[in-house]
């Protein structure tokens, strides 16, 4: 059963969380944005100050191994720091048991990084490239049992178990979806979980109208599940990005070197076809700023989006172009953005992106319910100090993709059950 994280007593008891501390590193190991790990403060600090101790899990990369490169260890300090007391290290999350059951009121223990076992994943390693699908599929079903084991080893350490993980949700991996069953009546999600629940169902659910989604990114095979469940839901579809080159090629324009798919080029007529037969209208970049190569260096100049001649590449959005969305934004009382639309990466060619953040910001000041989610969309708002002036900010990016497909994420749905 659900419980509630306002409601729950958790005087003298430990609290087993998932977070998702998969934050970046740079080569000396250093923190170079701790947002992830921030945002699960206030469910953390909530256990701690109500005389709860805690078990925080989580995990960092995509490692196949136990790799050092890969340990939460080099995150340790920066948790301590936030958290405000000195947090203990278990250097295997699944031989901790000692160090759980001697945690005290008020104290903390980071376990090591869930995957560096494979059972957390619930997926085979180390299979030969060879292997028969029969092979496979024995090794799979190996996985998933011994998974179990695993998982109960993790919940034996706590009384509550708390899901604030909204990155994993997507996944059904053993600490987000599978440990829940491990606790039928102390189970709940945290702060930064309910959160982006309650932002998810906003824009899904409870949208008001004019409602406008911004997706952006580079491909179209990346975002077509979340453009066809947008033809659904919104007024206004701004596409954005490399994989609005499809769009404008599949209609006849010449797009030089940009990137595009063409053999999702039949997808972007059937979602222009869809649009107009449901009255949703679709702004795609009428004018594009152009490169002569991938590079901070190169020449560039301003054309209409369907003329880029041959050796130009599409880079970002034209003054044209994000005057027409500004509009269209600044008109909406509900706006998702999703994605970049330029090569963000590139700060020459991030001023459309950053101009959406402004847009957003705007919009939001005027009473619209923003929304933002995706890597780029996210380091936009938060570099240009917008984070604080939209409404939400969501930290999952495949998790929010899927919700916004309208999958039912395999998280979330574990310990609603």
């Amino acid at each position: 059963m659900q419980c509630k994280i306002d409601s729950y007593d958790f005087k003298g008891k430990k609290a087993i969380v998932r977070v998702d501390f998969n934050v970046p590193l740079n080569e000396n190991f250093e923190i170079t944005d701790d947002t992830r790990i921030r945002a699960a403060m206030p469910t953390l600090k909530k256990v701690l100050a109500e005389g709860g101790s805690l078990i925080i899990m989580s995990h960092l990369g995509r490692p196949k191994k136990v790799e050092a490169k890969f340990s939460l260890k080099h995150i340790l300090p920066r948790v301590s720091e936030l958290l405000g007391v000195e947090v203990q290290f278990a250097d295997d999350c699944q031989k901790a048991q000692a160090q759980a059951a001697a945690l005290k009121p008020g104290e903390a223990l980071l376990l090591e990084n869930l995957r560096f076992y494979a059972e957390e994943e619930g997926k085979p390693r180390g299979l030969a490239e060879d292997a028969t699908d029969e092979e496979k599929k024995a090794a799979k079903a190996v996985v998933k049992e011994s998974q179990k084991g695993f998982v109960k080893t993790l919940a034996d350490y706590a009384d509550c178990y708390i899901n604030d993980a909204f990155g994993t949700a997507h996944r059904a991996h053993g600490s987000a979806a599978v440990i829940a069953k491990c606790c039928p009546d102390d189970r709940m999600f945290g702060y930064r979980m309910e959160g982006e629940i309650k932002a998810i169902d906003n824009v899904l659910k409870n949208a008001q109208h004019p409602f406008t989604a911004i997706i952006g990114g580079s491909k179209v095979s990346s975002k077509l599940a979340v453009l066809e469940s947008m033809l659904e839901r919104v007024d206004n579809l701004i596409i954005g990005g490399g994989m609005g080159y499809t769009f404008i090629k599949a209609q006849g324009g010449k797009i030089g070197n940009s990137l595009h798919e063409d053999e999702l080029m039949p997808n972007a007529l059937e979602i222009l076809a869809k649009a107009k037969e449901k009255g949703v209208n679709i702004y795609i970049s009428t004018q594009t700023l152009i490169a002569d190569a991938f590079s901070a260096d190169a020449n560039t100049k301003v054309v209409s989006s369907d003329q880029i001649p041959e050796g130009w590449e599409g880079v970002d959005a034209g003054p044209e172009s994000l005057k027409t969305w500004k509009d269209v934004i600044l008109g909406s009382k509900t706006v998702l953005w999703n994605g970049p639309v330029g090569v963000f990466e590139i700060p020459q060619f991030a001023k459309g992106t950053l101009e959406i953040a402004q847009d957003l910001a705007d919009a939001t000041a005027k009473g619209a319910y923003t929304l933002v989610g995706g890597g780029d969309s996210v380091a936009a708002v938060t570099q240009m100090g917008f984070a604080k002036k939209v409404s939400y900010v969501s930290t999952g990016g495949g998790a929010m993709l899927e919700a916004l497909e309208g999958k039912e994420l395999p998280g979330i749905a574990a310990v609603k059950e």
